[in-house]
């Protein structure tokens, strides 16, 4: 990943207005700043949440809070706690993400 031409500045994370995004289960609600090709995220899972689809996108992913499942396509499960991260790349593993308790993600894709 090249970063350029992003002058340095802040995000106040809470005045950014989200977006809703329907799981087969649950809610998910997106913060999303563009910093050229660059999409970064807060993402907030409700409890009981299914992505409603497998994802090929690449992503760093940093769980804040909560608990997130992700099963990637060929069966393989992982769980993050917060603290922890995962790192996937375009077109490596379609994955899918859920939450039994809901989760508080930071998202760089």
């Amino acid at each position: 990943m090249q970063m350029t031409d992003i002058p340095f500045g802040t995000t106040d994370w809470p005045t950014i207005p989200a977006t809703e995004h329907t799981g087969d289960t649950g809610m998910a609600y997106w913060r999303t700043q563009n910093f050229g090709t660059i999409r970064v995220r807060m993402v907030e899972y409700t409890p009981g949440y299914l992505a409603d689809h497998w994802c090929v996108k690449g992503h760093i992913l940093f769980c804040m809070e909560g608990e997130l499942l992700t099963e990637l396509e060929d069966g393989r499960t992982f769980t993050l706690k917060p603290g922890q991260s995962y790192q996937v790349a375009d077109n490596a593993e379609p994955h899918r993400s859920s939450t039994q308790i809901g989760a508080k993600l930071f998202v760089v894709d």
